[in-house]
């Protein structure tokens, strides 16, 4: 897998683009290359450009609370300026007296759409954009090898292009830490940090099945509102994320269950849940990227039944369903639950994905079903996945 060069990343040109018309926003979890996106729409780019003001770096801290920016640079990067506590007053003051003849984008490692909600003193003035890590399409791999590395290593940029499990391991632990140290104490008034530190050494065991908070809060000793809420918190912070079921006509399909998945995937041991897992993430960058550039309102599901009857995903854009994935092992014969939903859902098209070699098209009545390689699927450049 070949080292990738900083400018390549999926969103930089929408984040070029985007601020051409407003301040861009960039959010995502920790270590995902914000800085180095940010940075490389600088020139020259360097951390000590005079338009780059990281909150962290007193110097810069001091330049931005005077508000006397270097006019003669076209773009402004604010790197982690939500740390202030009065940041939005702060970007808002910055950008209707520069907004006008300067571009800024503002970033940050903690969840900063989070942050956002809390008023509306920047509505009309930026436009959001989330940052995923690397995914199969978007660092061109093409084999079996590419994509045994990609789960192995995870798509965050350090751990993935050095592929080297000691330095994996350094980097897990390391931004685990950093989660809990830095970004939790500023995200929560929390003090059940340990236990906070046993949920996330729990929840990777828990990707891909049906999340249960009764389970944990007997594992961790602690009441079932507060094991609820952090798991909020975690997923807030970018360590996890959850999808909701979704109930079509003609089924009795489950309506509270939630399934429970890592930003990274290579915390999970489970070779079958790992592979759900990166699948996972794929399909909700594939959402976020089409919410965050062009506007429509996407959601990442998946479907059950009281019967137990599971289709892994679907991906539903405005209400609608686009289409429906089912992660196997093997790769022959047609999963019963994928027939049973094709014949009563109007989700237009399901996918079975598989490690394997087959590669055929079945009609359930008429809806189309495609059982393909999982490599052949995310690499398909008629089927434009970010």
């Amino acid at each position: 897998m070949p080292r990738l060069p900083h400018q390549i990343r999926y969103i930089h040109s929408f984040v070029a683009s985007d601020l051409e018309k407003k301040m861009v926003f960039l959010g995502g979890p920790r270590q995902v290359g914000k800085t180095t996106l940010a940075l490389s729409l600088l020139q020259p780019f360097d951390k000590k450009h005079p338009a780059y003001f990281n909150w962290d770096y007193p110097a810069a801290r001091k330049i931005l609370l005077s508000a006397e920016l270097p006019a003669d640079h076209p773009l402004f990067v604010l790197d982690e300026v939500h740390k202030y506590r009065h940041w939005r007053n702060l970007v808002k003051g910055l950008y209707d007296h520069y907004g006008d003849d300067h571009q800024i984008l503002v970033t940050g490692s903690a969840r900063l759409d989070y942050y956002r909600r809390g008023g509306d003193s920047l509505l009309g003035r930026y436009h959001y954009l989330r940052l995923h890590p690397f995914s199969f399409p978007e660092i061109r791999a093409s084999s079996p090898g590419d994509l045994d590395t990609l789960l192995e290593f995870g798509g965050f940029p350090e751990p993935l292009l050095s592929q080297d499990r000691r330095t994996w391991r350094r980097w897990s632990e390391e931004r685990k830490t950093r989660l809990i140290q830095d970004d939790l104490r500023s995200l929560e008034q929390v003090r059940e940090i340990s236990q906070i530190e046993h949920l996330m050494a729990l929840l990777p065991d828990r990707v891909g099945s049906v999340l249960s908070i009764r389970s944990l809060v007997t594992e961790i000793q602690a009441s079932h509102e507060a094991v609820s809420r952090w798991v909020t918190i975690l997923d807030h912070l970018y360590y996890s994320f959850r999808i909701s079921p979704y109930g079509p006509p003609r089924t009795k399909a489950v309506k509270k269950e939630q399934k429970l998945f890592l930003w990274d995937w290579s915390e999970v041991a489970d070779p079958g849940a790992r592979l759900e897992n990166l699948v996972a993430s794929q399909l909700l960058k594939f959402c976020h990227f089409r919410q965050d550039t062009e506007g429509h309102h996407m959601e990442l599901r998946f479907i059950r039944d009281t019967e137990g009857r599971e289709v892994d995903f679907v991906v539903l854009q405005d209400a609608k369903p686009l289409f429906a994935v089912e992660c196997k092992s093997g790769d022959r014969e047609l999963s019963r639950s994928v027939r049973y939903f094709a014949e009563r859902s109007k989700i237009p098209i399901f996918y079975q994905l598989h490690r394997g070699s087959t590669e055929r098209k079945i009609l359930v009545g008429k809806t189309p079903v495609h059982i393909l390689p999982l490599v052949k699927w995310l690499s398909d450049p008629e089927r434009p996945l970010p």
